[in-house]
């Protein structure tokens, strides 16, 4: 498998994260954390659900990864998430110290990078966007406009 069809395959496993979430009524955003090509934690946004504003995809699948690892590190793990993330969960991300944040669409308005944080990440961190974005785009227009 290349490493396209790679970010693509776990991208896909993201975007099914982010559909069970926009089923819910949840902001449709998913994430997988990936260790030696393997899913090791899955979640999607959950903040109506547990009213709980820190529930976003990205920290319920950290929390998950940890504990199926049993470190407070994830350094040999990649991040899929169908939307940049946003401050907090870029906060999170450099904490567990991430090899990789791989995520679909862009978020002009909310996203880490939108808010000024672009070196937040050691620079070991590899950072690939835009895979599968026309999809998780989609995903996030449709959950808008049929919440107007």
């Amino acid at each position: 498998m290349t490493t396209a069809e790679r970010h693509a395959y776990f991208m896909k496993m993201a975007l099914k994260q982010a559909q069970i979430a926009f089923e819910i009524g949840e902001i449709p955003v998913g994430a997988v954390i990936v260790h030696n090509d393997t899913i090791i934690s899955k979640a999607y946004n959950q903040t109506q659900l547990l009213k709980d504003p820190t529930a976003h995809a990205e920290m319920l699948c950290i929390t998950s990864a940890c504990h199926q690892l049993g470190s407070k590190y994830l350094t040999d793990c990649s991040l899929y998430v169908t939307l940049e993330p946003c401050p907090m969960c870029a906060g999170a991300i450099k904490w567990a110290q991430l090899k990789s944040i791989i995520w679909g669409a862009s978020d002009a308005k909310s996203g880490y990078l939108a808010v000024s944080l672009p070196h937040i990440f050691t620079k070991k961190t590899n950072l690939i966007s835009g895979i599968l974005e026309p999809e998780c785009a989609s995903l996030m227009k449709a959950f808008f406009e049929n919440k107007r």
